[in-house]
This record gives structure tokens, C-alpha cells and sequence, in this order.
């Protein structure tokens, strides 16, 4: 499935994916491919920080629901439908996101550009984690692998990524994406 250049619908399509992998995880305390974090933990990630990263750089105050810890389905559901509301309102449009290491975005290109990747990323993770089907659209691993390639250095000052990994010589763009990152690819699912 291509996926779609529009804010609101790719992050119905990539956020429709993770759903389908929340619903399958059978444990949420497996190891993921993130250094010391669980299944649990990688849906935290995703329903945590965007709350704080929305609040103090666009004044929006998304709708919680019970925390990971209780209810991580629960949890990320409720985050899930509470972004696609705020990318569906025709009003959304109209604001704008400010950042110190952004600058001044629209809403919709901001949370596209940092939190749906951010998702589409993590898709990898929790079904890596669990056993689930891991592979992710291409074509926008290559998008965004030559986004973030462009600025590397910013993206590793952040402390947001690991060490690029090496891959192999003609690896296919989901595994140079993944070292990218730091992910190993070739991390064993449990």
C-alpha cells in the first residue's frame, strides 16, 4: 500500500498499522530492539512524549487515557484517535507549531514530520518485539532515510538515535534505514 503525502491520511494508514500490532503483541513485557525497553515501553514512548512536545510548542492539550502501565491497547488507542482528530480539524489548518530545533512549522507538516515517523519507525520495534510482521513501506523508509541523512548531525546532538549501525553492502532500504537509527536489523526476535 502507497501511502499517502497528506498529513491526515498517512497518519491514519501508519497509525492504523501500529494499532494492528498493539492488538497483536501477546506480551507487553518481551525486550524490544530498544536498549532496555519492553513492548510496553515502546507504546509508552509514543503516547508520553508527544503530549509535552504538542503542549509546549503548539498549546495543544491532547485527551489521556489510562496509563501504559494498565491499559497499553487502552492507552494507545485513545492517543491514536486523539492526533487523528486534531489532523482531521479542518481548524488545524490554521495553527502552527514552534520549536527551538524547528523553527515554525504548520500543525499538520510538524507532527507528520516528527511524530507519524516517529510511529512509522516503532511500527519496526513492537513487531519486532513480538513476533509480528516487521516489514515497513519502502518507499517511505527511503523518504525518510534521505531526509534524515541531510542532517545527521543534528539528529545524533540529540540524543535521540544510537550510533549509525553498518549494514551489508546492498542491503535493502528498510535495513539502511534501521542502522540509520541504530537499530540492528538483524536483532533476534524473541
Amino acid at each position: 500500500m502507497a501511502l499517502s503525502d497528506r498529513p491526515a491520511e498517512r497518519h491514519r494508514q501508519i497509525a492504523g498499522l501500529f494499532t494492528e500490532r498493539v492488538a497483536g503483541t501477546p506480551s507487553w513485557d518481551v525486550p524490544s530492539p530498544v536498549a532496555d525497553w519492553t513492548a510496553r515501553d515502546v507504546v509508552r514512548h509514543l503516547t508520553d512524549w508527544s503530549h509535552g512536545f504538542l503542549a509546549s510548542s503548539a498549546g495543544v492539550d491532547l485527551p489521556r487515557g489510562p496509563s501504559v502501565d494498565e491499559n497499553p491497547v487502552a492507552s494507545w488507542q485513545i492517543h491514536c484517535d486523539a492526533v487523528q482528530a486534531l489532523l482531521d480539524d479542518p481548524e488545524t489548518i490554521h495553527r502552527e507549531l514552534t520549536n527551538p530545533h524547528m523553527g515554525t512549522l504548520p500543525l499538520a507538516t510538524a507532527i507528520d514530520q516528527v511524530y507519524t515517523a516517529d510511529v512509522f519507525m516503532h511500527t519496526w520495534d513492537l513487531s519486532r518485539a513480538t513476533g509480528q510482521d516487521d516489514r515497513l513501506d519502502p518507499d517511505f523508509c527511503a523518504q525518510l532515510l534521505g531526509g534524515m541523512e541531510q542532517m545527521e548531525d543534528v539528529l545524533r546532538s540529540s540524543g535521540q538515535y544510537g550510533a549509525r549501525l553498518e549494514v551489508p553492502d546492498g542491503a535493502d532500504v528498510q535495513t539502511r534505514l534501521l542502522g540509520f537509527i541504530g537499530r540492528d536489523p538483524f536483532w533476534p526476535r524473541r
